[in-house]
This record gives structure tokens, sequence and C-alpha cells, in this order.
């Protein structure tokens, strides 16, 4: 029996289905758009003078990202986000009200950021939620230190205990040089702020959904910086930065259409360029990624908006 040639073999071959015509190799091409991102985030990483710490959280696949993100790094400002969150879930216990007004004192007053450092002695009344606004905005370290003690930091630390993210600790107030000489710092890990941040969207938080929804919202009131400037203006992003010599840090929440996520960034035994530039590194490399996943069929096609929650899914 003559056999047939090799070019009519494979003819046949694909209309019996022997070779389909599928796209059942395509998660090999997601895999390795996948695998480009994260070698991105670990170069990044590794060229950035300091020791830096990354953790990323694809909020519509689950997939989490992390190149040295079981470090513990000192916060500086970001540690006011989980303040933030323990403010909230006290005014929806009805422990205290956010409305309750406040006297601003010299003793509370010190230094850094804002702008409650210059209020006369107890001559300015405010809300805890215009402190709150302050500490969040304006970063005011006066206001934070008032919220502190209104709140307490053992409270804190319970919340964040409680939440499955017990490597995050408010443990001073802000600007104690002498503590920090000491190394009692705010502290925390990448991949425990970005769970954080993870839970903040989803608003598996101890509090109704309204106040959730507030809390996020006075995270997203403008603010400049790296986050921010990653992503197209119409982007909200939720977020907190940190400061303090040597350190930065940044936790975000971004609600890109179609694919939001996460992104903590920290970096220490840095200059504030280098860590600044490590931090939009890492933030761009992120948008970049996230903005050509979101939307995308299994052949990399982006689809309409409102057809996103089929993506994936066989007709």
């Amino acid at each position: 029996m003559r056999r047939l040639p090799a070019i009519a073999r494979l003819a046949v071959a694909l209309l019996l289905g022997a070779v389909p015509a599928t796209a059942d190799g395509q998660p090999d091409q997601r895999a390795q758009l996948t695998a480009k991102f994260r070698s991105r985030l670990a170069d990044i990483a590794r060229t950035t003078d300091g020791a830096v710490g990354i953790s990323v959280i694809d909020l519509r696949s689950g997939e989490r990202f992390g190149v040295n993100d079981t470090l513990v790094f000192p916060q500086g400002s970001a540690i006011k986000i989980p303040l933030l969150i323990e403010l909230y879930r006290q005014a929806d216990a009805g422990t205290l009200s956010l409305d309750e007004r406040v006297a601003v004192r010299a003793v509370d007053q010190v230094g850094g950021t804002g702008v409650a450092q210059y209020f006369g002695d107890g001559q300015s009344m405010l809300s805890l939620r215009d402190l709150a606004t302050l500490m969040i905005v304006l970063s005011d370290n006066t206001a934070t230190n008032v919220l502190i003690g209104k709140v307490g930091m053992a409270a804190v630390n319970r919340t964040m205990t409680s939440l499955n993210v017990g490597a995050i600790k408010l443990q001073r107030l802000m600007i104690r040089p002498r503590e920090s000489a000491l190394g009692n710092e705010n502290i925390a890990t990448p991949a425990h702020a970005a769970e954080l941040m993870r839970r903040i969207h989803t608003c598996e938080l101890p509090m109704a959904k309204a106040r959730c929804d507030e809390l996020r919202r006075t995270l997203e009131i403008p603010k400049d910086g790296a986050f921010p400037s990653s992503v197209p203006s119409a982007v909200r992003v939720a977020w907190k930065p940190g400061t303090v010599e040597g350190v930065e840090t940044s936790w975000g929440l971004f609600a890109l259409p179609g694919n939001p996520y996460v992104v903590t960034v920290m970096v220490n035994y840095a200059d504030e360029e280098p860590g600044q530039r490590a931090i939009r590194a890492v933030a761009d490399a992120t948008y970049e990624y996230m903005r050509r996943v979101a939307r995308t069929s299994i052949f990399g096609v982006r689809v309409p908006l409102q057809f996103a929650d089929s993506v994936g899914k066989r007709p």
C-alpha cells in the first residue's frame, strides 16, 4: 500500500482534528508576559542602591508577585493607613464619632509635614474626620499624633493581627528621632501591606461597606507622587507614601478599569532620589503589565470593557 505524501498526511490530520487549531497553547504566551514582568521587578530591586521590597496583587486574577516581600521595612507615613482603618473601625463600632471635635494642643505638635504644627495651642478644634484628612492628604504628623492618642497604638495592632497582617505594627508616634535611634520603628512587610490594600478593595475590614467606601475615598483624595503619576489621570488611586531619611515607601490600590491591582514598594538604606526612582519604576512596570492583560482574551486581543467579565470564558 502506497503511503500518502507528507503534506497530504498533514492536511488529513488537520481535517480530522489531530492537530488542533485551538488556543490550547495560549496560556504559555500569557506565562511569557508574566515571566517578563516578574523579571522586570527583580531587575528594579537588583539595580537600585539600597534594599527593595515589592508586592503586587492582580485583583482580577488573584495572582501575586513579590520581591523580598516578607522582609520587614520601616514605614514612615505609610503606616498612617492602618491608623486610618482603626479610626474608621472604632467609628463604625460606635466607640467614637468622626464628627467629634478635639483641640490641637502644643503638646501634640511636631515638625515634619503638615500644617497643624503651626496652630495656636488649643485655639483650633477639628473633627476627627478632618484630622484624618490632614493626615492622609498633607501627611500631617501633628494630626496623626492626635489620632494615635485617640484610638491607641495597641488597638491598631490588634486589628492588624485580626486581619492576618500582623507584620504591620504601629510602635511609636511621628517624629521621634531618639526612638528611631533605638530601632523602635513603625514597620511592615510588602506582602502584608499589599494584603491590607486588597482588603480595602474588597471591603474585608471590620466595618460596614459604607464606612469602608468612605475610607477608600479619603485615600483617593488627589495628592502628587509616583503612584498617581504612573497611570492616566482617570484612574483612581487610593494610596499613601512614606519618607524618613534613608527610607521611601508607598502603598497603593489602583482602580484600573478591567484589571484593578495593588502595589506596595519599600526601599531602605537608600538616598531619596534612587528610592523614589525605584518606586516610580515599579509603578510604571506594573501599570504596563496590568494594562496589557486587562480585558484581553486568551489570544491577547483586547475586548470592550463591557465584555471584560466574559474574558476567559468559552461560549
